[in-house]
């Protein structure tokens, strides 16, 4: 039975494209495209980028952290030469709205890579770096399993 349980909670591979991957849950239903960093990093950091049809999300951006940010530490996503500043809690960032959503995946789709800066509980300053090659197809096919 726990296998079972285990084996439905358990998110189904849609497809890898390079350094991304598109995943789809059932409970509730999202499908998502996903990213780690390049190089090693401490905890579980990722970026996502996600559909929720039932509460009519799409494409909504969602970074992990590789560390904790400082309480007042900006966080910065840059791709190329443009900048978005995201809403941010101690490890999770995400864009501020659907527009700077949609505006994140269209740089994204043209972009090579993109970074996540800010600074931790110390003041360090320290950056997440993503590999964007492979991240539309993931995106799109994301996207697809959730129509």
């Amino acid at each position: 039975m726990i296998a079972l349980l285990l084996t439905l909670a358990a998110p189904q591979a849609i497809g890898i494209h390079d350094r991304w991957g598109a995943f789809r849950d059932d409970g509730p239903r999202r499908c998502y495209a996903i990213s780690r960093p390049v190089g090693r990093k401490r905890g579980a950091p990722f970026a996502s980028v996600s559909n929720w049809p039932g509460a009519r999300v799409r494409n909504q951006i969602h970074i992990r952290l590789s560390r904790p940010r400082a309480d007042r530490a900006r966080v910065v996503l840059a791709i190329g030469e443009r900048r978005f500043e995201l809403t941010a809690g101690a490890t999770d960032a995400w864009a501020t709205d659907a527009q700077a959503d949609r505006a994140i995946v269209a740089a994204m789709r043209g972009g090579r890579s993109m970074s996540v800066e800010t600074a931790d509980a110390a003041g360090n300053g320290f950056a997440d770096v993503y590999a964007l090659r492979g991240a539309a197809t993931a995106i799109d096919a994301a996207a697809l399993a959730c129509v």
